[in-house]
């Protein structure tokens, strides 16, 4: 027998024998806090009778308990479960160490159903999102995604903790962070998506501010993202060799993520041609169900271990669906056309200001000395994308 379980028997021998503890516990404990159906059934009974106002919830402390008390409650818990006999109550009565230690065990069975409750929607939430990454929909992913955050914010109020995410001091379950397969169909989508931008670098403003490099299943991809970011946000020309040396410069075809030949057949100007706002939309859909699922193993892998206080549990919890949250929120942009950045008031093909072409080559040289202002502002100057990835050149 577990500690739960007798921490459950505990708990209602108390109110057997002091039906007064349930002023201390029914604000906080309910029946489906309880792991055995019985349990559930007699605690359910027990909450009935008291709002009924049966004559042993009114009793004085002193005065001897009527033995209608444990055969009220078990007739009535019979209508909602099978299986009760007359006996069960008395041993329960014997298991409790003391009535007077009641909201202690109770505490105890709401821990337990704390951790399971958090490993029922977290699987929920898997399951939720591997059947949308086979549809390609989010909607049962972000529904149930809703529902496991309103499930941590009840139960940290009934727990009586603060609801704020707490960083983990290690990963719990490596296996919870370990890469899943990906969906072919998906990375043929990265694929194009960075091959009509680098055809069509203007295409940038349509999905910079919503996608973001993570955003990307495959590690090479993410690279390219970056460096097409990077070139656009200098006022660099892109094209393939272009694309090619800003990927080697940030070193992903040292450590072997990317080879030249890859990088070049993506970016083939002749291979792909389309609107990237449609393809950058399915891969923040992808990349929000992946999330998804990764974000639901995490929290069943906390829930899962029973040393980890309530507390910290939910805290950690709410840690592990921050990124999607992040990306729930940027997909509603994408999807719902808010928020979209302007373009250029200068066309695609226009050459960049000269004032950025020079900024550009001193940053090729070896030191930098305090320069004199510009006489001279910017012509044009493309607004700098929201995404932090972009917000520099590489070193």
């Amino acid at each position: 027998m577990t500690p739960l379980v007798q921490a459950e028997q505990a708990v209602l021998g108390a109110v057997f024998l002091d039906p007064g503890q349930l002023d201390h516990l029914s604000p906080w404990l309910r029946p489906d806090h309880f792991s055995r159906p019985a349990h559930r059934a007699l605690y359910a009974a027990m909450l009935k009778l008291r709002a009924d106002g049966h004559p042993a919830t009114t009793m004085n402390a002193d005065e001897p308990l009527p033995l209608a008390w444990l055969t009220d409650t078990v007739q009535e818990a019979s209508t909602r479960t099978r299986g009760l006999t007359a006996s069960y109550p008395h041993a329960l009565v014997a298991v409790c160490p003391s009535p007077a230690h009641a909201p202690v065990y109770g505490r105890m069975v709401l821990e337990g159903a704390i951790h399971r409750s958090v490993a029922q929607h977290a699987i929920r939430l898997h399951q939720a999102a591997r059947a949308d990454g086979i549809r390609r929909g989010v909607e049962e992913t972000i529904h149930h995604a809703q529902i496991l955050a309103d499930v941590l914010t009840d139960l940290a109020h009934r727990w009586g903790t603060e609801l704020r995410p707490l960083t983990p001091p290690a990963p719990s379950e490596p296996s919870a962070h370990q890469p899943q397969p990906v969906d072919e169909e998906v990375l043929a989508d990265e694929e194009f998506l960075l091959g009509c931008l680098s055809v069509r670098p203007d295409q940038l403003l349509d999905v910079v501010g919503c996608l973001h490099p993570d955003d990307f299943a495959d590690a090479g991809h993410q690279h390219i993202y970056r460096s097409l970011g990077a070139l656009h946000h200098r006022g660099e020309p892109i094209d393939q060799l272009t694309v090619l040396w800003e990927t080697q410069r940030r070193g992903a075809l040292a450590d072997g993520t990317l080879d030249a030949e890859r990088v070049l057949r993506i970016c083939d100007p002749l291979a792909f041609s389309g609107a990237a706002e449609y393809f950058g939309e399915r891969i923040i859909r992808a990349s929000l169900v992946r999330t998804a699922a990764m974000a639901a193993r995490q929290v069943r892998a906390l829930a899962d271990t029973e040393s980890l206080a309530p507390g910290r549990l939910i805290g950690y919890a709410l840690h592990a669906l921050g990124p999607l949250d992040d990306i729930r929120r940027r997909w509603r942009t994408a999807s719902e056309g808010e928020a979209k950045p302007l373009r250029p008031a200068s066309p695609p093909d226009a050459p960049p200001p000269a004032a950025r072409i020079d900024a550009a080559r001193s940053r090729s040289h070896p030191q930098l000395t305090a320069a004199a202002p510009p006489t001279a502002a910017p012509a044009a100057s493309c607004p700098a994308a929201p995404n932090r990835d972009h917000r520099r050149s590489p070193a």
